[in-house]
């Protein structure tokens, strides 16, 4: 028997109901998007722009007194203010000085320029890069040695947990000294700097990671009859894959600043740069026992960008040391 088709009931919305639904999802979102990603972030850059403001006429305000003292004249704080923020040689630039000088250093000036901050910047990230991949590479070697032999965890872990106490910025002078004194020069210091920093967490999270299979997946393999390497290869590596990720990470951003620590020593002589070994100049200094005032003990980039290559020999920074 046939049964009749039922009707089909029809529910009909309003016409300007349907095409203010995605506009106002769309408005939702992005108002989500606004409180939660953008606004947390904008309100700790203006926190950071005022707390430097200030600063800037804290650190600013008796080079500016003096000034006017050696003038003879009297000035007022409204004055001060204004002068801390204009000064052509300031002992903490203002925001807007920076940058200026960031725009000067990195658009007006060519890239192979020695006076432009990009060319500055990839001579420490090609440091950066090299100590980051030779330290993640011995820092996974030296796991996998770790965790297939016992002997190699009893005399390594502690001496590798040992190493990290040293502060960095006492062993990259000496480094710098010893590797120029049997004749390695060029960006191979520098990354090594990069290697003694980055290693560490590569090498304990893959030890964390490469035994985090449990006793039942171990004994799956051993029921399969696998030898050590098919173990390493189809079980312990794949295991530690998001532990050798997050190492990556601080390792990366550790490479970095052992790169930046390791141009300590180079001064703003381009000496690197031309492939001649800085620890030539900070074997004079050590040899002649003159100081080195601290600006120029910062990396070319970070003096470029403070607006330090401004001072004269004959600034406050001592004109006797030159």
């Amino acid at each position: 028997m046939n049964r009749a088709a039922s009707p089909v009931t029809q529910i009909s919305l309003p016409e300007g109901l349907i095409c203010r639904w995605p506009v106002q999802r769309a408005k939702t979102e992005a108002t989500a998007m606004l409180r939660e990603r953008v606004l947390p972030v904008a309100t700790v850059v203006f926190a950071i722009l005022a707390i430097w403001c200030v600063f800037v006429v804290v650190m600013n305000k008796q080079f500016v007194e003096d000034q006017a003292r050696r003038a003879g004249q009297e000035i007022t704080f409204s004055e001060i203010v204004a002068q801390s923020y204009t000064l052509d040689r300031p002992v903490l630039p203002s925001p807007h000085q920076v940058a200026s000088e960031l725009w000067s250093t990195t658009v007006d000036k060519k890239i192979t320029s020695k006076r432009s901050l990009v060319y500055h910047s990839w001579i420490t990230l090609s440091s950066t890069l090299l100590g980051f991949a030779i330290g993640s590479a011995f820092g996974i070697v030296l796991a996998i040695a770790i965790v297939h032999n016992r002997t190699m965890e009893r005399s390594m872990m502690p001496w590798i947990i040992a190493s990290q106490t040293i502060p960095i910025i006492a062993i990259a002078p000496m480094l710098i000294v010893v590797l120029n004194a049997i004749g390695i020069t060029g960006l191979l210091p520098k990354a090594l700097i990069s290697t003694y920093l980055s290693f560490f967490p590569v090498a304990v999270g893959m030890v964390s990671g490469l035994r985090s299979p449990d006793t039942l997946q171990l004994d799956l393999m051993r029921t399969y009859n696998a030898n050590d390497r098919q173990v390493l290869w189809k079980l312990r590596l794949p295991s530690a894959m998001p532990y050798l990720f997050t190492s990556l990470k601080i390792a990366i951003a550790i490479s970095l600043v052992g790169a930046i620590i390791a141009e300590l020593p180079t001064g703003l002589s381009p000496a690197w740069v031309r492939g001649c070994c800085p620890a030539r100049i900070t074997d004079r200094r050590y040899r002649s026992g003159r100081r080195c005032s601290w600006p120029r003990s910062l990396p070319p980039s970070w003096w470029r960008l403070s607006g330090l290559h401004k001072r004269r020999s004959s600034s406050a920074w001592g004109s006797s040391h030159e």
